[in-house]
């Protein structure tokens, strides 16, 4: 059996550094069952692809663990030619740093969506083409099906699978972990409690929003109900707190209970979007998007051309995929909205193209020393023609109701700025990279505070343009 992953990202050896297997090698890894080879059949610039190929040794599966009642049954049998749980076992073990999202050479390409292909073959599918399309269509994937004929050129249950889409590669690897036993509809291994974490783990993020979850589920756990129930309560429960992170729950965001009387959320939106346009931006980054308010703010104005969305967080990267519905029908066309894993303080040429930056309440969850590094990546080395810029004006807390003198807004930022603050910084920012300056006020005007959030809009003057 094997697992075939390619893309033709150029370099496309690049999946080298997230699959931590040098394409010039061979990888072994020796497994309870018998033996996992990666190796990398085609590997240059346009297109790299690696395989996993499984040797699954029959004696060695029943010495000591025969997993069938029949003598004969423990020997012929279709485990050692069929992907199965075994394959899923070979990937956590040969995978297992590609499958957890990390790539130490390149931390950055491993919350990359890739052009991918995927191939597994033969596949045992109870259930046949219908279910391996309802298995994988919902998660983004073109499917590709074709039968394998049984020996005396009758019908079979295996296929040969090939999926094709723009996603992480971990995505894929837990997908793939998670979906090929539930298609067999069967496990070489004893299933315990420690398998509804695994479950949990590898679907984090997906699984509790598959249409198909409940089948997903009983079929991984090969149909103990105890487990079952187990896991679909703390699928409910991991749902209900996306729900509320998505809604912005008061309890779970002390900045948006203060701020949500005010509807502050949706004026700031509002007025980043208006400075985006005016300036004529096609291209916007949004810097620090989290759960990408405003990327779906922006995906519905047709002025915009492409939009990327740059965070740290994967939980809120995969929470704002959810929200745009990316790869899923009723979502924006294929490549106008990016995702992308990676820190602020650290050059990154994946959105280098953007015309215009936007870092809406990003800056004061910033620890103070790293303010000069993100000026440096943001106006000296992307250098867009505008970059918008929002945080909460220190001043007006004051007329928040409940809030104590000298408090913060959320307890992950790390400071708040006065007017007289914000503006210094700005202008020196301006002054050092050559932008022009606009500061404005955004929420009701107190007289005496100001409003409750400020904006800087820095513009490139056309020749720098």
């Amino acid at each position: 059996m094997l697992l075939s992953i390619a893309t033709t990202r150029p370099p496309a050896t690049d999946l080298g550094f997230l699959l931590h297997k040098h394409p010039d090698r061979l990888h072994e890894t020796e497994l309870p069952f018998g033996r996992a080879l990666v190796f990398y059949p085609q590997a240059d610039a346009a297109r790299c692809e690696a395989t996993l190929l499984m040797e699954v040794d029959p004696v060695g599966l029943v010495r000591g663990h025969g997993f069938s009642d029949g003598l004969l049954d423990q020997y012929v049998n279709d485990r050692p030619y069929a992907a199965s749980s075994f394959l899923a076992v070979a990937m956590g073990r040969a995978l297992r740093s590609a499958m957890n999202g990390v790539s130490r050479e390149r931390p950055e390409l491993a919350g990359e969506a890739l052009p991918l292909e995927a191939r597994v073959t033969p596949l045992p599918a109870r259930g046949g083409e219908a279910l391996v399309r309802a298995l994988f269509e919902p998660l983004g994937w073109t499917v590709g099906v074709e039968p394998v004929a049984a020996p005396d050129g009758g019908s079979s249950p295996y296929l040969a699978l090939a999926l094709t889409g723009t996603q992480r590669l971990s995505a894929l690897l837990n997908h793939l972990y998670v979906l090929i036993p539930v298609l067999d509809d069967d496990k070489h291994y004893w299933v315990g409690e420690d398998e509804v974490t695994k479950l949990l783990k590898r679907g984090e993020g997906w699984l509790e929003g598959h249409p198909a979850r409940d089948l997903i589920v009983g079929r991984y756990l090969i149909h103990r109900r105890s487990l079952e129930r187990a896991a679909l309560r703390r699928l409910a429960l991991e749902a209900a707190d996306d729900e509320d992170a998505v809604a912005a729950a008061p309890r779970a965001a002390p900045e948006d209970a203060l701020e949500k009387p005010l509807r502050l959320n949706d004026e700031r939106l509002g007025a980043v979007a208006e400075a985006l346009r005016a300036a004529g931006a096609k291209v916007v980054a949004d810097l620090g998007c989290g759960e990408g308010k405003l990327l779906q703010r922006l995906v519905r104005e047709r002025w915009i051309e492409r939009l990327i969305g740059v965070d740290a967080a994967s939980r809120d990267l995969e929470r704002a995929s959810r929200r745009l519905k990316l790869n899923l029908a009723g979502g924006p066309p294929e490549g106008r909205v990016t995702l992308l894993h990676g820190a602020l303080n650290y050059r990154d040429s994946r959105w280098a193209e953007a015309d215009a930056a936007a870092l809406v309440e990003v800056i004061e969850h910033l620890d103070p020393d790293r303010i000069p590094a993100l000026e440096a990546v943001v106006f000296a080395d992307a250098r867009p023609r505008t970059v918008v810029v929002t945080t909460p004006n220190a001043e007006y807390n004051a007329l928040f109701e409940g809030m104590a003198p000298g408090a913060l807004r959320h307890p992950d930022h790390r400071f708040e700025w006065t007017r007289d603050e914000f503006a210094a910084w700005a202008g020196r920012v301006a002054g050092a990279w050559g932008y022009q300056l606009a500061l404005s006020g955004i929420g009701p005007q107190d007289p005496t505070l100001g409003a409750p959030t400020q904006m800087a809009v820095f513009t490139l003057g056309q020749a720098e343009a």
